[in-house]
């Protein structure tokens, strides 16, 4: 394949030399990389083009889980404990917070839907094939011809943590409008789940809040998870803002340990004090991840702990989001789990098992269990 005098191949991935020569100085310490400007990037005239997907979900009554934002190719180092530069080779594998949340509930037997934008691209059709094969409807989706999928390189830690190194300059992804929005899809949901990525620029910003709205408006209950990803971000300022100005309209909130000290700004994340600091009068469910740990609920009436399922960990990338797949699935499917403490402990044990098997594998979709296999580690972790 001919590549153009302003491109790199790099480990078989053709990137623009201006695009590789920007990313190369984000890394997971850096806060204050600025997006460019979209005027900056030559645009087509032209809005992006409809999945054609599965059929869609007929009624309200369906469960359905739509999930709103950013679906990617992951680049996962083959070898753990390596830089980006030593790794010798890597795993391509589809990614995204909010369309691993998507594939997380379908393979769980749930209903779930993908509203996003890739490029149109391979990358693109390769990643709307992924929802297609995994049961998720996807006629959400667009393609955008005038900007590539976004990538991200993932370093991996011995222990299995992330570091991460984005290509968005911009992606398709930060590039979806109102106006490519389906609203019909939108106000079907039971539940509609966003991040804050999709948040960080126009015009991806006001379509994000248009849909959270419609969704609000509709009586769709709301669910967000900020996936803090500083690097993206122009300052630590800026993204501590951005999550927090959707932060009063959610339903269910989850967050990181790491989250809640960056949003306290420092404060103790084991506190139960710091955390109710963050429960806003209409929020229904406050979850906290703690890894291995497990998970904290907190609603109006109760709070608790539930502990984690111990497994060996090779990568950690959409644990995270196989919880709150696993959480959602079932609180999809009957609401009342909010307000009956016994139960929501059982589909949290659910969700938390769906977390640990995740990290057992590279990569996060290819990894993302079924409910079979979800229900089997339980059975084996009692007996």
């Amino acid at each position: 394949m001919a590549l153009h005098s302003s491109a790199v191949c790099f480990n078989g991935v053709a990137i623009s030399r201006r695009n590789f020569m920007s990313c190369r100085r984000q890394t997971v310490k850096v806060s204050t990389f600025t997006c460019p400007p979209l005027s900056s990037v030559a645009r087509l005239n032209v809005k992006g083009k409809a999945v054609s997907g599965n059929d869609a979900p007929e009624t309200k009554d369906n469960s359905l889980v739509v999930c709103f934002g950013e679906m990617l190719i992951d680049f996962v180092p083959t070898i753990s404990g390596l830089s980006l530069a030593e790794s010798p080779a890597f795993k391509k594998a589809p990614g995204g917070a909010p369309a691993n949340v998507a594939v997380g509930i379908s393979r769980l037997g749930g209903s779930s839907a993908f509203i996003g934008k890739v490029g149109e691209d391979e990358f693109g059709y390769m990643l709307a094939d992924i929802l297609k094969e995994n049961n998720v409807y996807s006629k959400g989706m667009r393609f955008d011809p005038g900007a590539r999928t976004a990538l991200a390189f993932v370093t991996l830690r011995n222990d299995g943590e992330r570091e991460f190194m984005f290509y968005r300059n911009p992606s398709a992804d930060m590039l979806l409008e109102e106006s490519e929005l389906d609203y019909d899809l939108i106000r079907k949901a039971k539940i509609f789940h966003y991040g804050s990525i999709s948040l960080i620029t126009e015009p991806c910003k006001s379509a994000h809040i248009a849909a959270a709205k419609a969704a609000k408006d509709a009586g769709v209950v709301l669910s967000y998870d900020p996936n803090l990803r500083l690097p993206l971000w122009p300052s630590a300022d800026s993204a501590r803002e951005g999550i927090m100005s959707i932060w009063e309209i959610a339903d269910i909130i989850k967050i990181s340990e790491e989250e809640i000290s960056f949003l306290t700004k420092g404060e103790d994340p084991y506190d139960d004090a710091v955390v109710r600091k963050l429960y806003h009068p209409n929020l229904k469910l406050l979850l906290v991840t703690e890894g291995p740990d497990g998970c904290r609920y907190y609603t109006k009436d109760f709070s608790g702990r539930v502990k984690g399922l111990k497994v060996d960990a090779v990568d950690t990338t959409g644990a995270g989001d196989a919880f709150v797949a696993g959480i959602l699935s079932q609180l999809a499917v009957d609401l009342s789990l909010l307000r009956e403490e016994d139960r929501l402990r059982d589909a949290l044990k659910f969700a938390n098992a769906c977390g640990a098997l995740t990290v057992m594998e590279r990569g996060a979709i290819p990894a993302l269990p079924t409910r079979e296999v979800v229900l089997d580690a339980l059975l084996k972790s009692v007996a």
